[in-house]
């Protein structure tokens, strides 16, 4: 049986991975998947069940039991927790605050990754996070990572939040990615660094529809 095809998208937050990866999908008939939004999920369900968000025993049981399935419906990109669509409360102040030490939980990440595998046997699929090519699909054909500076990241994240934001507002998104650039990279379990053999595309000077032509391109060629 033919492996379906699997584009494997990496990157450091705000690097464009999800607005990439979705416009790839679009153009090659993929489903996308965000696999950050899965850990939102996983938050959310908790939230909405009383599970304590710093409790990993249960969070790990839930994360086990909880089937998340990935589709596209009605024209965009839908998660379902055990047959709930939650996509719409992913965004959710308080899953923003809670999503972090759920996604540092390894009995969660493990759960999710199995999950992530399943969904990439279903049927060809582009992945966008920060372990795909070096964890999750280690064998995937296309495997790309996607690089900016912290600066060009924090003008990008601002912009996204608010158009009106202040000079102050982006040195302290800089802040903080420079912060969550330190966690991912120097992480135990699962640390963000490019996977052997992925395409590396800086994005400083490129636009979004520049990245997914430079992708395609590489899926074209085989």
């Amino acid at each position: 049986m033919e492996t379906p095809l699997a584009i494997a998208i990496d990157g450091p937050v705000a690097s464009g991975k999800t607005a990439v990866g979705r416009l790839v999908a679009r153009r090659l008939d993929m489903r996308f998947l965000d696999t950050g939004s899965m850990y939102r999920a996983v938050t959310r369900v908790a939230l909405d069940r009383g599970v304590d968000v710093d409790d990993a025993d249960a969070l790990t049981a839930l994360a086990e039991q909880l089937d998340l399935r990935v589709s596209f419906t009605g024209g965009a990109d839908r998660l379902t927790a055990d047959g709930t669509d939650v996509t719409n409360g992913l965004r959710t102040p308080d899953v923003e605050h809670g999503v972090s030490p759920v996604s540092r939980v390894p009995g969660v990440r493990r759960s999710l990754v199995a999950q992530q595998r399943r969904m990439a046997a279903d049927g060809p699929i582009v992945m966008a996070g920060r372990d795909i090519g070096t964890v999750v699909l280690p064998d995937a054909p296309v495997k790309v990572y996607l690089e900016a500076s912290a600066r060009v990241r924090a003008r990008r994240r601002r912009a996204d939040a608010d158009d009106s934001a202040s000079e102050a507002d982006e040195q302290r998104v800089l802040e903080s990615l420079i912060r969550r650039d330190k966690i991912d990279s120097e992480r135990a379990d699962s640390p963000l660094r490019p996977a052997e053999g992925a395409a590396i595309i800086d994005t400083d000077d490129l636009g979004v529809e520049q990245v997914a032509d430079k992708i395609v391109s590489l899926v074209e060629r085989g």
